[in-house]
């Protein structure tokens, strides 16, 4: 099983970015998919959740900034992040779990939101 996350990088403050996780192994179908992010001495910290079902719910300082969706199709899963602010920057992770206790983590991807 490997998730892949893409996307990341630097932009300005106000910019936007389109983040991926791409599955190999499992059917992202079948799994709650969740975007986490750790910055540099914090804890990691989940940003938004999207179920099998398609609920999705998010951390209350990006309400209104990310989306998170996903193509079943594709296997991926996606998180559009608006309005950047230099405190997004972060490691973004992608995670997949479900009911019964399983979950798999991606690598990582660095977003760095500066001028």
């Amino acid at each position: 099983v490997q998730l892949v996350e893409s996307g990341g990088g630097l932009v300005q403050p106000g910019g936007s970015l389109r983040l991926s996780c791409a599955a190999s192994g499992i059917r992202l179908s079948l799994y709650t998919m969740g975007w986490y992010r750790q910055a540099p001495g914090k804890q990691r910290e989940l940003v938004a959740r999207i179920t099998s079902g398609g609920r999705t719910n998010y951390a209350e300082i990006v309400k209104g900034r990310f989306t998170i969706s996903r193509d079943n199709a594709k296997n991926t899963v996606y998180l559009q992040m608006n309005s950047l602010k230099p405190e997004d920057t972060a490691v973004y992770y992608c995670k997949a779990n479900n009911d019964f206790l399983v979950e798999y983590w991606g690598q990582g991807t660095q977003v760095t939101v500066s001028s």
